[in-house]
């Protein structure tokens, strides 16, 4: 089926140069040179595309395009004179589907044309259901998630996808604007194009330009072969300018240029190359107070945020973290190549949905792969999030027992939330057991008998059986070991006492050096609980003589969990000289 244009500029010479132009692509056009001119035709007929000047003798192509992006699905490109981008932005806000400059360069105007027929017509057959579209199946597949904000989010990023428009995405860090950009690209006519990501924030300022815009061989000290610059590697497809907001004034005047001239220079050469790109940019700051402040250009500013769009945080679409939870942990599985895709209890499933993920989708994801990494079976439970304990007026169901009240501090102090890997060695392992400091004498009665206590879950292996008691994973070892444990029960429990009793020597210097008048460690409970940790480690080290699977098996711990221990401790050799 031949596709058909409708052309409206009052320039009879420009006209007939855009009907010549558009036959040889195989397309037939009607020409209106006025405003009402257009709106007869429009009526009367439908077009795959329309082209029109934003200047008429009886009014302003604004209002063509307004009419025609308000009512239908047809894109709807703008000609303007050279110089006046405001009115294009304009235009493009409006719902244009792009803009061509003043005089009119041919190879631009066939690569619009082009673009523009590649839009589908989504949405125009009523009875059609949305869903069914490749371009719904990839966005449900991509961006994770139907909760009330994420339905008319979806929706803006199919219309946005249909333009040309820069689009700017803000929101805070970790809801997934690079994910956002990349859908509009693989959405749009550009697909074929490359995507070229830039993290702005991350680039020297002294290799800026060189990086943006290339350079030719011998222009400075160091250019040995020509360079081909970020614009020219997005040609023809989308440039995304991650954390635009750094950078500096300097580059900020030269990629304004670029975006409104669509032009480049390299470094060292005399001519400008023409770019064909789509910007795409975004940031977690709020570039509306870096104008005003001075440190953001303002006409910078207008030019990348013709459309923006603000991306929801997860605080705020909380219904789509159990979609989310699963869609990563399969994810996680896949990538570590575990046999299966571990699972949420309930109980960790309401947890998530009651944190405050400050962090958003990519602390969600964290700490997932934390949780898969201390679980110890295929169900990852509340505990192996490492989350603080919720209070009654958070959750009726999971509020902490009133017996875990007096070692709340341990769960909702602040370095448990910095450290959330070693936040597990802070929370019960169930709710009815009751977290008190590590006490070594009282591990064994005065028969040499052991007292039953909850170890933490610091088993760092996926899917290990947890060891619920210290004894138990001492006989283990020592029938696992006869030659350590010289089949002598008896000797068992010396190599226990030992552990107990070394811990409880190196806990008492503690006690008068690093706990203060109150009672509580003067260096905050995390270097205490740490500060123990590792004196554990260096005693069953010591007593097997450095061999490390024997140590992990007398801490009830496994050879990987204790190596990534040792490391982050600071655990060598040396020390057990």
């Amino acid at each position: 089926m031949t596709k058909t244009a409708l052309v409206v500029d009052d320039e009879v010479d420009l006209c007939r140069l855009m009907q010549i132009t558009l036959t040889k692509m195989g397309i037939k056009s009607d020409v209106a040179y006025t405003l009402s001119q257009a709106r007869g035709y429009w009526q009367e007929r439908e077009y795959d595309f329309c082209l029109t000047d934003l200047k008429l003798p009886d009014g302003s192509g604004l209002e063509l395009v307004k009419e025609i992006s308000g009512s239908t699905n047809t894109p709807i490109a703008v000609i303007t004179a050279h110089g006046s981008m405001d009115l294009a932005i304009e235009a493009l806000k409006l719902g244009a589907f792009d803009f061509v400059n003043k005089p009119l360069e041919l190879p631009r105007l066939r690569q619009l044309v082009e673009n523009a027929l590649k839009v589908t017509h989504q949405g125009d057959d009523p009875e059609a259901a949305p869903e069914c579209t490749p371009a719904q199946k990839l966005l449900d597949s991509r961006l994770i998630g139907d909760s009330a904000v994420m339905l008319p989010l979806k929706n803006t990023i199919l219309k946005m996808a249909r333009s040309q428009a820069p689009v700017f995405l803000s929101g805070a860090s970790g809801t997934g604007k690079e994910v956002v950009a990349r859908l509009i690209h693989d959405l749009s006519p550009r697909r074929d194009g490359s995507f070229v990501p830039v993290n702005c924030g991350a680039i020297p300022s002294e290799l800026m330009e060189s990086e943006f815009f290339g350079h030719k061989k011998g222009s400075f000290t160091g250019a040995v072969a020509d360079k081909q610059g970020l614009f020219q590697q997005a040609n023809g497809g989308t440039l995304f300018l991650d954390e635009v907001a750094d950078l500096p004034l300097a580059m900020q005047v030269k990629l304004l240029r670029a975006i409104q001239e669509k032009t480049v220079r390299a470094i060292g050469d005399t001519k400008e190359i023409p770019v064909d790109i789509r910007i795409l940019s975004a940031t977690h700051k709020d570039l509306s107070q870096l104008v005003q402040a001075g440190t953001f250009r303002q006409d910078l500013y207008y030019r990348i945020n013709v459309i923006e769009l603000k991306l929801p945080t997860l605080n705020a679409r909380r219904d789509d973290i159990p979609v989310l939870a699963t869609h990563f942990l399969a994810l996680i599985a896949e990538e570590w190549q575990l046999e299966a895709p571990p699972s949420l209890t309930a109980a960790a499933c309401e947890r998530l949905q009651h944190h405050d993920f400050a962090g958003n989708v990519r602390e969600l994801r964290n700490l997932l792969e934390r949780a898969v990494t201390l679980a110890e079976t295929p169900n990852i439970d509340i505990n192996h999030l490492g989350l603080p304990a919720l209070t009654p007026a958070d959750t009726e169901p999971h509020a902490v027992n009133t017996a875990t009240q007096g070692a709340a501090p341990t769960a909702e102090t602040p370095a448990a939330r910095t450290h959330p890997a070693t936040a597990d060695t802070l929370l019960p392992n169930s709710p009815s057991e009751q977290m008190a400091p590590i006490d070594s004498s009282a591990a064994y009665d005065e028969k040499g008998q052991p007292i039953q206590a909850p170890t933490s879950a610091s088993n760092l292996h996926p899917y290990r059986t947890h060891t619920q008691h210290y004894p138990s994973v001492i006989k283990g070892a020592a029938a696992n070991h006869p030659e350590t444990a010289q089949g002598d029960s008896a000797e068992t429990i010396k190599t226990s006492k030992g552990l107990a009793a070394t811990h409880q020597a190196a806990q008492a210097p503690n006690e008068t050096t690093n706990i203060n008048e109150a009672g509580l460690p003067a260096q905050g409970l995390e270097h205490y609980l740490q500060a123990q940790e590792k004196q554990l480690i260096i005693t069953a080290l010591k007593q097997t003589g450095w061999n490390k699977t024997q140590a992990a098996e007398l801490l009830g711990t496994t050879f990987r969990s204790l190596r990534y221990r040792m490391k982050k401790l600071e655990i060598d050799e040396d020390q057990l000289e």
